[in-house]
């Protein structure tokens, strides 16, 4: 695979790796601009084969550095729910039209994300204790993260409203898409087979990039304090909204 892959396609999927160590090390929201320039070249179902083993070197990388600050709470409450919603990808999802799937999963994200801005608008400090909505998030981000690698934004939103410090955010984070990802892995490989060998020589080739990213990202979240960090991460996550609302 490696071979067949162009100059022009290059200069997609190398950008897209060191974007995913970006959002690895916390700069969140930035993701839907890598799944958008992997699916372009490889197809949207056949990018998650190439993506899902760099978000997992990505994850190991983010739990090394951010693992003290995991918010365990938050892990048992909305990971039992992502994982059922990955077993629905599973099953729904593997010949689900995309195109369909992503303008339906933007309009979800940016409704949202004009309720978690109303809230930050009106300065409230209460978070959403319901049961459903931690529920709702999670179905919804494992669907997505097993469709198109696109359970970041629900995250987003989810850690958003629970008024997260920024390391608690990306720790968290961390801990759970590392078992979520792994948890993808065996469907991928062995269901949709999408990750093969081939795949992965690929990724061998993106690993500096990636690691790059998340060396970049790393110093660039240092510099940001929180609530500066939570407006940014609402900005990037309704720029890749629409980014998945324009992509044909």
């Amino acid at each position: 695979m490696v071979s067949l892959l162009s100059l022009s396609h290059w200069l997609l999927i190398l950008p897209a790796a060191f974007i995913i160590g970006l959002g690895k090390a916390g700069l969140k929201g930035v993701d839907m601009l890598s799944v958008t320039l992997m699916a372009f070249v490889f197809g949207g179902k056949a990018s998650t084969g190439i993506v899902l083993p760099l978000l997992c070197m990505a994850d190991i990388a983010a739990v090394a550095y951010y693992h003290r600050h995991a918010q365990w709470n938050h892990f048992r409450k909305i990971t039992p729910w992502m994982v059922l919603g990955v077993l629905l990808g599973v099953y729904f999802g593997k010949d689900m039209n995309e195109t369909v799937f992503r303008k339906l999963m933007a309009v979800i994200i940016l409704i949202t994300i004009a309720i978690v801005l109303v809230m930050e608008m009106r300065k409230s400090q209460k978070v959403p204790a319901h049961p459903l909505f931690a529920i709702g998030t999670g179905l919804s981000a494992g669907f997505t993260t097993m469709i198109g690698n696109l359970a970041g934004a629900f995250a987003n939103l989810y850690f958003l409203a629970m008024r997260m410090t920024k390391n608690d955010f990306i720790g968290t984070a961390a801990w759970i898409f590392l078992f979520m990802n792994l948890f993808k892995l065996p469907f991928q490989v062995f269901y949709w087979k999408n990750v093969t060998l081939q795949s992965f020589q690929v990724d061998l080739v993106l690993l500096p990039m990636l690691a790059l990213g998340f060396w970049a990202g790393i110093h660039i979240v240092g510099k940001i304090k929180d609530d500066s960090y939570r407006k940014l991460v609402m900005v990037l996550t309704l720029a890749g909204c629409v980014l998945m609302l324009v992509k044909s």
